[in-house]
């Protein structure tokens, strides 16, 4: 049976691209550049903070992203839950896991500095035993250690753990680290990033799909075993 649920933060959890699109645009202005549109960096979220910065400086040379990330990445933290949320449906998904005493923990490519004010604004942090960073240890997803990690400081196989993330290295770390991986379609990923293909146990196209998965899928499922499709 599965005992823990592991989140990724950004795009998964949280619906955090208001925020990092604002400081992308506050560093384009600061450069003299006109705002981007919301599309242009959203799907990037996910693939963290150099990313966002080449979507939203597709004109620069790589060494200008890098120079321009300690910046961008300050900014954000200025003004770091102004519109962020939970995505709709979570609430009511976690106050469940809680209630059917599910272990739940973020596993998150986010340095501390930025997930704990995050977390202690939107009053999560308590409802998470656990909270790997993406500086909590040397590797980051898609290695399996920050799974691994997760599933230890739980006490909890990770065989009996379930990672849930928008991107195809949260579905590699959990695979490599020999547990449960279900996709969310609700994320930042696009159609082009194939979502069906990253080898998930199943695709989620709202939170509550979770309990759905958990409920039909998870007792008796081995990790690598394809469910068909959530919903």
């Amino acid at each position: 049976m599965i005992e823990a649920v592991l989140f990724d933060l950004d795009g998964t959890l949280l619906d955090t691209a208001p925020d990092l699109v604002r400081a992308a645009n506050r560093l384009r202005s600061r450069h003299g550049l006109d705002v981007v549109p919301a599309h242009q960096v959203r799907p990037w979220v996910s693939k963290g903070g150099r990313a966002m910065i080449q979507a939203a400086f597709p004109d620069h040379e790589p060494a200008a992203w890098d120079r321009m990330l300690p910046e961008f990445l300050a900014l954000y933290r200025e003004q770091i839950v102004v519109e962020t949320r939970l995505f709709e449906g979570f609430e009511h998904t976690l106050s469940v896991l809680e209630k059917r005493g599910l272990a739940l923990a973020i596993v998150t490519n986010k340095p501390a500095w930025l997930t704990e004010p995050v977390l202690a604004a939107l009053g999560l942090a308590h409802r998470f035993a656990v909270v790997i960073s993406g500086d909590t240890l040397a590797e980051k997803k898609p290695h399996p250690a920050p799974v691994l990690e997760a599933c230890h400081r739980l006490a909890i196989a990770p065989a009996r753990a379930v990672m849930v993330g928008d991107d195809q290295r949260d579905i590699e770390s959990a695979r490599a680290a020999g547990s449960h991986a279900l996709a969310v379609s609700f994320g930042y990923a696009e159609a082009a990033d194939q979502i069906e293909n990253w080898g998930a146990d199943g695709i989620l196209d709202a939170p509550a799909e979770l309990l759905s998965w958990l409920d039909q899928h998870a007792a008796g499922a081995t990790p690598g075993q394809r469910a068909a499709r959530a919903g």
